[in-house]
C-alpha cells in the first residue's frame, strides 16, 4: 500500500516504493505486536527497608514503577501517557525509601546528553530536568530543569545535589524551595558522592588536561582538594566511616606525541586519602601490560569501598574480573576466577558482598547468557544464584538484606523485574501483567548457539534464528550489532537498543528468514584479546573478517539460498554492513545500513592532523592512510548491491553527515539505494513509533529486493 500522508511527512527526502504487505499468516505476527513488550531498566533499591524502583518503557510511555517487600506488588508511580521520547534515567531512592529521584529528558548515552530531545517535532521544546516523587504516591516535583543532570540524593534524605551549567547545585528533595548553586569551582563538575553521614560532598573537577577530586563541606570551609597533581583523578568513594576516600588516578594529558598505530598500556591505579587533610597514597597499581589498561566494560573500574575491603574490576588476567584489596594496600585478591566477565556490579548495603551479572554457569552455552552472581568482598567464592537457560542482570540487594531484585528474561519472555530471597529459593516475577495479550510470546523461536571459525583462526559465537518448516531454500540475513563493545545473547537483551534488534530478528524469522546474529571481535564476553584485537577499527578493520565469514557460513547451510544473503546493523553494525556491501556485494546481495560510520578519516583526522604544536606523531600519515583503507569509502568501486540507508538527524553518536556523504557517493556510482530519514530523533529511537517504523522498513526492504517475507514479487529499488 502507498505510504500514508502522515508518514510521508515524517520521512523527509525519502526514496520509497509502494509495497503490498499481507496480513500475518499462521505462526506470524506483526511488527507492532513484536514491539509491544514493556522494557524495564534503571533498577534501584533503598539503603534501608525493602523498597525498590525502576523505569518501565511501555510502547514509548516511560514511567517509574515501585514495589515493596515482602509482597513486592508492582505499581505505577508517575503519570506520563505519551510516546514523546523523553527518557527516564538516573533513578535513585532516598536512603529511607520515602522519595524516588530521577532525570527526565535528554539522551544519556551520547554527546550532548543533557540537551533536550524533541523527536515529536513539538513547537514547544522539552527540557531536561531532575524530578522527585514520593514513594507512596503523589505529584512529581520538578527540582531543576535547563539541563540539570546526575542527581545524587543525600543519605539524610533531605536534599539532592546535581550538575547544572557545569557546576554543582542542590535542591530540597520535596521541591519546597528553588534550587541553588552549592559552591563555585573551576572546571566541569561531576562524579558526585555524599559522605555516609551526608555532611560533605565529594566531586570531580575536570580541568581539561587534568582533574581533581574535591570535597565540599560548607560555605565557611574552603574546598579540600585531594592530593592535587598533574594527573586525572576520578571515581571518589567514601570509606564506610567517612574518614577516607578512595579514588582512581590516571596520567594527565601531555607528553611527546607517540605512535598512533602502536597499542599501548593505559596506566591507572587506586589511591586512598585522608578526608580531612587530603594527603593520599597509592594502594594498588595496575600491571603495565595491555590487559592491565583501564577497563572499558560496564562501570569501568567499578570502584567500591566495602566492609574492610576496597573492590574493583580489572582486565589484567585476560577477563574483566573483580578483585579486592585491604585499604592499607597489599596484594589484590581475585574474587571471580574463571573464563567469564563480571558486569553490572553493585555493593550490598552492608558492604559485605558484591552482586553482579556474568556469562557464567553450568550450562554449555552460558557464555552467551547472563546470570546473577554473588561473592563476598573478602573471599573468592562466587555463587551463581540464577542458573538455567534464562537471562538475569542488574541485581540489587534490598536494604533489609532479605531479598535480591534483578531483571530477567528468556528467549521468549521479554525482560521483567524479579525478586528472590537472599538466602536462596525460586525467583518471582513482578509486573507480569504488563506483557500485553497481543504480544506473540508463544510464537517466538529459541535462537540456537553456533560457533564458526574465521580464516585467521578466530572463533566467533553467534545465534541462529530460524522457524521450522517453510521453503526448502530460505533467504538469510546477518545481523551485526553496534558498539562495538557489546555481546548479543541467547534471549532478550539487557539493553533497550538490542532488545529492539532481538524483536526484529524474531520478526524476520517469523517471516521465513534465517537470521544469524554475530558477536564479532571487538565485542565483550570472550576475554580481553577478543575485545581488544590487533588491526581492528580504524587501524585495519580486522573485525570485518568475522562478518564476511558469517556470510560464508550461511552459504554452507543446506536450507539457505546462497543468492539471497543479506546483512543489516546499526551504528558500528551499520559501518560493517556498508563495508560488507562495498567489499563483498557478490556475497551480500542486499543490506540495511542504520546510522553507520563510513569514513574513519573524518573522525580520526581531528586528532591526527591537529597542529596545536610543532610536534606530530611519527606515524601520523600512516595512521591516516590506515584509517582511509579501513573506511567504506575506500572500497566504493566494488559496491553493487542495493541498500536502504536509515538515519535520524539529531543523532548524537554518529554524525548524520556520514549518511549524507554516502548517499551522494552511491548516487554518483549508480548503486541502487533508498533513504529513510527520521527528523529530530536520536541514535536510540527515543520514540517507540520511530523504532517500529525503522524495523518495519528494514524487513520490507529485504522483501522488496528478494520477493521474500512479504509475499510480494521482487522489485528493483531506485
Amino acid at each position: 500500500m502507498p505510504i500514508a500522508p502522515a508518514v510521508a511527512r515524517r520521512l523527509a527526502a525519502t526514496l520509497w516504493l509502494a509495497v503490498w504487505v499481507p496480513g500475518p499468516a499462521a505462526g506470524q505476527f506483526t511488527m507492532e505486536q513484536a514491539k509491544s513488550y514493556p522494557f524495564p531498566n534503571e533498577l534501584s533499591a533503598a539503603a534501608t527497608g525493602a523498597r525498590v524502583a525502576w523505569a518501565f518503557n511501555q510502547e514509548g510511555r516511560r514511567n517509574l514503577w515501585v514495589a515493596e517487600g515482602p509482597r513486592f506488588e508492582a505499581r505505577q508511580l508517575t503519570p506520563y501517557t505519551a510516546d514523546d521520547g523523553q527518557e527516564l534515567s538516573r533513578v535513585e531512592l532516598s536512603a529511607d525509601g520515602r522519595w524516588v529521584v530521577y532525570m527526565r529528558g535528554g539522551d544519556q548515552a551520547n554527546w550532548d546528553s543533557y540537551v533536550p530531545v524533541n523527536p515529536t517535532s513539538s513547537p514547544v521544546a522539552p527540557t531536561v530536568g531532575v524530578w522527585s516523587v514520593p514513594f507512596d504516591g503523589g505529584e512529581p516535583k520538578l527540582l531543576a530543569d535547563g539541563g540539570a543532570a546526575e542527581p545524587a540524593v543525600s543519605p539524610r534524605g533531605d536534599r539532592v545535589a546535581f550538575i547544572k551549567d557545569r557546576q554543582v547545585w542542590v535542591a530540597p528533595i520535596d521541591g519546597s524551595a528553588p534550587a541553588k548553586r552549592l559552591f563555585a569551582a573551576r572546571g566541569d563538575m561531576g562524579g558526585l558522592r555524599w559522605s555516609p553521614d551526608g555532611s560533605r560532598l565529594a566531586f570531580v573537577a575536570n580541568r581539561g588536561t587534568h582533574s581533581f577530586v574535591g570535597v565540599y563541606r560548607d560555605d565557611a570551609t574552603p574546598i579540600l582538594w585531594i592530593a592535587p597533581s598533574t594527573s586525572r583523578d576520578g571515581s571518589p568513594r567514601w570509606s564506610p566511616d567517612g574518614r577516607r576516600i578512595a579514588f582512581v588516578r590516571r596520567p594527565g594529558q601531555g607528553g611527546a606525541p607517540d605512535s598512533i598505530l602502536a597499542r599501548r598500556h593505559a596506566p591507572w591505579g587506586i589511591w586512598t586519602a585522608d578526608a580531612e587533610t587530603g594527603e593520599a597514597r597509592r594502594v594498588w597499581q595496575a600491571p603495565a601490560t595491555l590487559r592491565g589498561s583501564v577497563p572499558t566494560t560496564h562501570g569501568g573500574t567499578n570502584l567500591h569501598w566495602g566492609a574492610g575491603r576496597i573492590t574493583f574490576l580489572s582486565y589484567h588476567d585476560g577477563w574483566p574480573h573483580l578483585y579486592s584489596i585491604a585499604p592499607e594496600g597489599g596484594e589484590a585478591l581475585l574474587l571471580t576466577p574463571g573464563d567469564y566477565m563480571a558486569e553490572h556490579v553493585t555493593l550490598t548495603p552492608d558492604g559485605r558482598h558484591l552482586l553482579f551479572s556474568a556469562n557464567a554457569g553450568g550450562g554449555a552455552d552460558d557464555i552467551d547468557r547472563r546470570h546473577v552472581v554473588r561473592v563476598p568482598v573478602d573471599r573468592a567464592v562466587p555463587e551463581v544464584l540464577t542458573p538455567g537457560t534464562g537471562l538475569e542482570w542488574t541485581p540489587v540487594a534490598t536494604g533489609d538484606g532479605a531479598s535480591i531484585v534483578f531483571l530477567s528474561a528468556t528467549a521468549q519472555r521479554p525482560p521483567l523485574p524479579s525478586v528472590m530471597p537472599w538466602a536462596g529459593g525460586p525467583a518471582r516475577l513482578l509486573a507480569e501483567d504488563r506483557i500485553p495479550a497481543a504480544f506473540p510470546l508463544n510464537e517466538l523461536v529459541t535462537p540456537r548457539a553456533v560457533v564458526y571459525q574465521v580464516g585467521d583462526g578466530v572463533r566467533v559465537h553467534a545465534q541462529l534464528f530460524e522457524r521450522a518448516g517453510g521453503a526448502a531454500r530460505k533467504p538469510a540475513i546477518v545481523y551485526v550489532h553496534g558498539g562495538p563493545p557489546r555481546q548479543m545473547l541467547l534471549g532478550w537483551h539487557y539493553s533497550d537498543y538490542y532488545s529492539n534488534a532481538y524483536a526484529l530478528n524474531q520478526y524476520l524469522a517469523s517471516r521465513g528468514y534465517v537470521v544469524l546474529s554475530i558477536n564479532y571481535r571487538l565485542g565483550i564476553g570472550y576475554g580481553h584479546d577478543f575485545h581488544r584485537p590487533a588491526d581492528a577499527g580504524a587501524q585495519g578493520a580486522s573485525e570485518y573478517l568475522d562478518v564476511r565469514a558469517a556470510g560464508e557460513f550461511l552459504r554452507t547451510l543446506p536450507q539457505v539460498d546462497p543468492e539471497r544473503i543479506g546483512i543489516y546493523g546499526g551504528s558500528y553494525g551499520g559501518f560493517l554492513t556498508a563495508m560488507a556491501l562495498a567489499r563483498d556485494s557478490d556475497l551480500f546481495s542486499a543490506g540495511v545500513d542504520i546510522h553507520g560510520v563510513h569514513d574513519w578519516t573524518t573522525e580520526r583526522a581531528r586528532g591526527i592532523l591537529a597542529r596545536e604544536r610543532y610536534e606530530r606523531a611519527p606515524d601520523a600519515d600512516s595512521a591516516l592512510e590506515r584509517a582511509w583503507q579501513s573506511s567504506v569509502f575506500s572500497h566504493m568501486d566494488r559496491w553493487t548491491s542495493p541498500v536502504l540507508l536509515i538515519h535520524a538527524d539529531d543523532d548524537r553518536n554518529v554524525r548524520f553527515a556520514q549518511t549524507v556523504d554516502l548517499a551522494r557517493r552511491l548516487e554518483d556510482a549508480g548503486v541502487p539505494f533508498e533513504v529513510l530519514v527520521i527528523p529530530d530523533d536520536t541514535h536510540h529511537w527515543m520514540r517507540h513509533a520511530n523504532a517500529v517504523l525503522v524495523n518495519q522498513a528494514t524487513a520490507d526492504f529485504f522483501g522488496r529486493v528478494w520477493g521474500a517475507g512479504t509475499g510480494g514479487a521482487a522489485e528493483e529499488p531506485r
